[in-house]
C-alpha cells in the first residue's frame, strides 16, 4: 500500500486529508511539525509528502529545501498561501505541485495519483553517464573529459552530480543552492557563479563558450544531454 506522509498542523484538515487518502486505498501517516516530519521520514521514507507551509516550528519552504537533498519522494504543497511569489518559492525549493486551500477532495486525489504515476515512471539516475567526450561514473565518483581524469573538490562534485541527475533539465539557481549548499544559502547566488566557473574551467575546452554546462539566463543551469 502506498505510504503518504501528511504534514499539517491543523488537526481537522490533517484528519480530513488522511481519511480521503485512506478511502482511496493509500496509507497515510500524519504529523503536525517539521521536527516530527523529520523523524517520520527517517523512520520510513514515504512515497509522497503532502505538506502545509505554515508549520509551527519551521517554514514549509525551508523544510522542503532542507529535505530535498535526500528526499526522493514528490512533495505536494497544500497551503492557504495564494500569492504567485509564494508558490514560486515553494516550487523553487523543490516542491513538485501546489494546491491552495480550500480545495476539493477530488482534485487533491487526482493530483496525488498524477504525482505517484510520474514518480514511479521516473528512472533512477544512471550509474554511468556519457555525453560527448564527458564520462561520469557516479558510483566511483570519477569524471573524465576527453579521456583525462578531472579532479573535483567535494563542492564541485556535489554541484556536478546534482546537474547530472537530470541531463537536459533546467535547475533553478535556488534549487541548486539549496541542494548543494543548504536551504539557508539559497540567496547566495555568487557561490553558484564561482563554482560553476571552476567546473567550466576544468571541463570545457572554451569556458566562455560552454559545451556541457549551459546557462539559462535568469533561471539557472543545465547539463547538456547530447
Amino acid at each position: 500500500m502506498t505510504d503518504v506522509l501528511v504534514v499539517e498542523d491543523e488537526s481537522g484538515i490533517a484528519q480530513f486529508v488522511a481519511a480521503s487518502l485512506s478511502a482511496a486505498g493509500l496509507r497515510p501517516r500524519t504529523c503536525a511539525t517539521a521536527r516530527a516530519a523529520d523523524e517520520e521520514i527517517r523512520r520510513q521514507a514515504p512515497e509522497l509528502v503532502i505538506l502545509d507551509l505554515g508549520l509551527p516550528d519551521e517554514d514549509g519552504v525551508q523544510f522542503i529545501a532542507r529535505q530535498r537533498a535526500s528526499l526522493t519522494a514528490p512533495v505536494l504543497v497544500l497551503s492557504a498561501r495564494t500569492q504567485e511569489a509564494e508558490k514560486i518559492a515553494a516550487l523553487d525549493a523543490g516542491a513538485d505541485d501546489y494546491l491552495t486551500k480550500p480545495f476539493g477532495v477530488g482534485e487533491l486525489l487526482a493530483r496525488v495519483r498524477a504525482m505517484l504515476r510520474r514518480a514511479r515512471a521516473a528512472p533512477l539516475p544512471a550509474p554511468r553517464l556519457q555525453i560527448g567526450d564527458l564520462a561520469f561514473d557516479r558510483a566511483s565518483r570519477e569524471l573524465a573529459v576527453r579521456g583525462a581524469q578531472v579532479h573535483l573538490t567535494p563542492v564541485e562534485f556535489k554541484l556536478f552530480e546534482r546537474l547530472a541527475r537530470s541531463p537536459g533539465k533546467v535547475l533553478t539557481h535556488r534549487q541548486l543552492l539549496a541542494d548543494v549548499w543548504g536551504a539557508d544559502q539559497v540567496d547566495q547566488l555568487h557561490y553558484l557563479r564561482i563554482y560553476m566557473g571552476h567546473l567550466r574551467a576544468k571541463i570545457e575546452e572554451d569556458p566562455a563558450q560552454p559545451r556541457y554546462l549551459l546557462t539559462e539566463l535568469g533561471v539557472g543551469y543545465r547539463l547538456a544531454d547530447e
